[in-house]
């Protein structure tokens, strides 16, 4: 099962894990000019890869997802304001296991204590989470909300 999704989709290592394999995928989904690939950037300064910008292929292999990039974009970013971008090889992931959704939204859109939500993509639930991307800690809140799930 495949799925091609209009998402950024960045690999964050946990902690204190330096496989390759222990890489986890989040899916950022908003509409065009919503931070995705900004907040992509961000992430990918701080350590993340990416795997897939503006489009992102979505395999079911059992119960796990795996995220990757469309051959024809593989290894791309938009950088507003800059042009489309072939990042650094050390930069990528070719692909990763999906762990988290996350829907960008503006500020006044953040419930201040959320309840867990989930959505199914391919018949496998994922966590969701709404984040407001433009603010400065919008990183860190990925990382912990990744560590909550036990996936980071």
């Amino acid at each position: 099962m495949t799925l091609l999704v209009h998402a950024t989709c960045i690999a964050l290592r946990p902690h204190g894990k330096s496989s390759v394999a222990s890489w986890r995928a989040v899916l950022l989904r908003g509409p065009s000019g919503a931070g995705k690939s900004d907040l992509a950037l961000r992430l990918i300064e701080a350590g993340a890869r990416l795997v897939a910008d503006d489009q992102t292929r979505i395999v079911r292999k059992g119960h796990v997802l795996f995220a990757a990039a469309p051959a024809a974009l593989a290894g791309l970013i938009e950088v507003r304001g800059v042009g489309i971008l072939k990042l650094a090889r050390g930069q990528l992931a070719s692909r990763a296991p999906l762990s988290m959704l996350v829907d960008l939204v503006p500020t006044n859109r953040i419930e201040r204590l959320p309840e867990p939500a989930n959505e199914s993509l391919l018949g496998v639930g994922l966590p969701v989470l709404a984040l407001a991307p433009f603010e400065s800690s919008a990183t860190a809140k990925l990382h912990l909300a990744l560590a909550r799930i036990g996936a980071a």
